[in-house]
């Protein structure tokens, strides 16, 4: 797209997948302390299919047309004012102090919307350098999961000898969860269908099935009880931690946010950071932490992919390549 526009996968109306299709769009300025990254992609979650269905994230006054997405990884093209002064607190993160953001540096970052365009305007604070190790597609699609994923294993805490009860646990919040919970020395249960429990072995997790008698099955793995529970299911598969874990103070729940008061349960409390980021990054680079992209859309694609993200089944995640 030439002149002031880009092009974006946006929807002008709440609904549907099919509300989503490819737009012309102003192209953002990077104003003080703001980088504009030219995305080459971005991940694709649930946070997403909600908020094009009408699911307004707090805080958000921005008016339709709306363009999904917040998350992403490109190529810093405009720097704002103050950046080269601040650097980012992302790269220190990784080790490297001495290196600043600037036209032309390879990042991956995190926004509240806009994802799904050619271009994006963002602080600086909220990128981090992407190694080149790491495929374009992995990039884009790893900050939710790696994020919300450290949070919720910081807030159950479990530790050696404890058993964790990881509910999607094939997910891409629920597979970094597993492999977390795993580095800390904890026995981890995953749910998942029959067909992902190979993949769930070899992140490190002892993997069972869904459906009636999960609580039996759990049980019979886990002989000495469990220790804490993490739901990303929701519904039956929270009923199940509730009956299994005995301190409801150590269970987390990513889905039924409305009941977590009522039912003394946790839910995730903390910020996205560059820092937290920039480990993470680290680690899928040295191989120490695996993450799947399951399968990649392009732009104009955007509606199939979120039809199949509503299917909530299959391991990983999925990316936008723009």
């Amino acid at each position: 797209m030439s002149g002031n526009f880009m092009k974006a996968a946006a929807f002008a109306d709440f609904g549907g997948p099919e509300v989503l299709s490819v737009m012309s769009r102003p192209m953002p300025e990077a104003g003080p302390g703001q980088v504009r990254v030219r995305i080459k992609a971005a991940g694709m979650q649930p946070f997403d299919t909600a908020v094009r269905a009408g699911w307004t994230p707090p805080g958000l006054t921005d008016p339709l047309p709306r363009i999904p997405g917040n998350e992403f990884a490109g190529v810093i093209d405009q720097v704002g004012p103050g950046v080269v002064d601040q650097g980012s607190p992302g790269v220190v993160g990784q080790g490297e102090p001495g290196v600043r953001l600037d036209v032309g540096a390879e990042v991956l970052g995190f926004s509240l919307l806009n994802s799904y365009a050619e271009y994006i305007v963002v602080p600086a604070t909220d990128v981090t350098l992407k190694p080149p190790e790491i495929p374009w597609e992995v990039a884009g699609a790893l900050t939710a999961a790696v994020q919300t994923a450290d949070i919720a294993i910081g807030q159950l805490n479990p530790v050696a000898g404890e058993t964790l009860l990881v509910h999607a646990a094939a997910g891409a919040v629920g597979s970094v969860a597993v492999q977390l919970a795993v580095r800390r020395g904890a026995t981890v249960i995953g749910t998942a269908r029959e067909e992902n429990h190979a993949y769930l072995r070899d992140l490190g997790a002892v993997p069972v099935a869904y459906g009636d008698g999960l609580a039996s099955r759990v049980r019979a793995l886990a002989p000495g009880g469990v220790d804490a529970a993490l739901d990303g299911a929701g519904g039956a598969a929270l009923d199940v931690s509730l009956e299994l874990v005995p301190d409801r103070g150590r269970i987390l729940t990513m889905v039924d946010h409305g009941k977590a008061d009522e039912l003394g349960i946790m839910v995730t409390k903390g910020v996205r950071t560059a820092e937290r980021l920039a480990r993470y990054a680290a680690l899928v680079a040295k191989g120490e932490l695996k993450f799947l992209i399951r399968r990649t859309y392009r732009l104009e694609e955007a509606a199939d992919a979120h039809r199949e993200i509503e299917t909530r089944h299959g391991r990983g995640k999925l990316a936008l390549l723009i």
